[in-house]
């Protein structure tokens, strides 16, 4: 078992990267409510225990709310998860309580910290606590949960980190960083803020064009609020106010900061084009109508050791807790009499067991007992 922030990691995909379809999809009406899906299943079949072990207990609930964020992000990107996906995070969820059990208050004092700069980085990806709690809204989650999860997750990294004594040193992270000088070079950056009139369905798959009226009266609008940014107009109010992206309307327009080859390429050209404080024309991609104001640009740089040590660090020691864990895992679940539940989750788990244990037993099988 590899361990990974998976429940802040799925649930983050969502809220990051969703698109509108996303969060038109996750807010359905379900059985006449307003009610996430996973409430909506809670309501209809219960919220049974669906693992149990030492000292904790997993609900159905715990594992919806994963994997239906999960799989509304992985449809708003055409794309299908595979048929185990369930069963993978519910593994997860069982290692996180697993090494929770056996954390200390050390584990929990360096899991908070970690789980802080966390929720920090991805606020400062964001704009602000109220643009996560707008865009939240797609998974059916609250900040104060996903903050939750992430502390968890964080313990129980810390815990793992200790019971498997994992400690990298300054000299390895700098062998690597010497060894890898393509992995710390920064591309140029641009930092904009946009207003967006959508000339397509962003409900459909794949997105349908509008009517020709309504995309010509759309057109129209952006026109008359490029002349209102033109003359003076405040950019941010106009963006907040008319604005059909609703994960940057919020804020004022405000996107991350973006790399060449992240964003559509018309919208890149237009961006990396522009100077300092400078207002584009109108520019036309497929989403729809355009108006982009440059607010400042990162030239391309090396980034030195001293701040890319932590994040060395870091990957080194995944590396190594990717190799150690399965073991320590394994071992732990014995121990802590950990049972599944779900009739159908412990049969998927005892069908992908015995064909990893035929897996692990082809090689030696043509091998003769000799060692010949």
């Amino acid at each position: 078992m590899k361990l990974k922030l998976i429940l802040s990691a799925a649930l983050m995909a969502g809220v990051i990267s969703a698109s509108a379809a996303t969060e038109n999809a996750a807010a359905t009406k379900v059985a006449g409510t307003n009610a996430s899906p996973e409430a909506a299943m809670t309501a209809l079949f219960g919220d049974p225990v669906i693992v149990k072990g030492t000292g904790f207990e997993i609900k159905r609930s715990e594992l919806d709310q994963v994997v239906v964020g999960a799989k509304a992000n992985a449809a708003a990107q055409g794309q299908q998860l595979p048929p185990s996906f369930e069963l993978n995070v519910l593994e997860q969820l069982v290692g996180i309580q697993i090494l929770l059990q056996k954390s200390t208050d050390a584990d929990r004092a360096t899991g908070q910290t970690d789980a802080d700069l966390q929720f920090t980085n991805i606020i400062k990806r964001l704009g602000s606590v109220e643009a996560l709690d707008h865009q939240l809204k797609a998974v059916g989650l609250t900040v104060a949960e996903l903050r939750s999860k992430a502390l968890q997750e964080a313990i129980a990294k810390a815990a793992l980190k200790r019971q498997l004594n994992i400690a990298i040193t300054d000299a390895e992270a700098q062998t690597y960083y010497t060894n890898h000088p393509a992995d710390f070079e920064e591309p140029e950056k641009a930092h904009v803020r946009h207003i967006l009139l959508m000339t397509v369905d962003p409900a459909t798959r794949p997105p349908t064009p509008l009517a020709t009226n309504t995309v010509a009266a759309k057109r129209k609008q952006i026109d008359d609020l490029l002349k209102q940014v033109k003359a003076g107009g405040d950019f941010a109010a106009l963006a907040k106010q008319y604005s059909e992206d609703p994960g940057s309307k919020v804020n004022g327009g405000e996107l991350p900061e973006f790399a060449h080859g992240e964003m559509v390429p018309e919208f890149e050209a237009a961006a990396f084009s522009l100077a300092k404080g400078q207002i584009s024309d109108v520019i036309t991609t497929a989403y729809g109508f355009h108006i982009i104001n440059l607010l400042d640009k990162t030239p391309a740089k090396k980034i030195a050791f001293a701040t890319a040590a932590a994040d060395i660090k870091d990957f080194l020691s995944r590396q190594k807790i990717a190799k150690l864990a399965p073991d320590f895992i394994k071992k732990t679940r014995a121990e802590l009499k950990v049972e599944i539940l779900d009739s159908t989750l412990k049969s998927l788990e005892e069908k992908l067991q015995a064909s990893q244990a035929m897996q692990d037993a082809a090689p030696a099988a043509g091998t003769p007992a000799t060692g010949q």
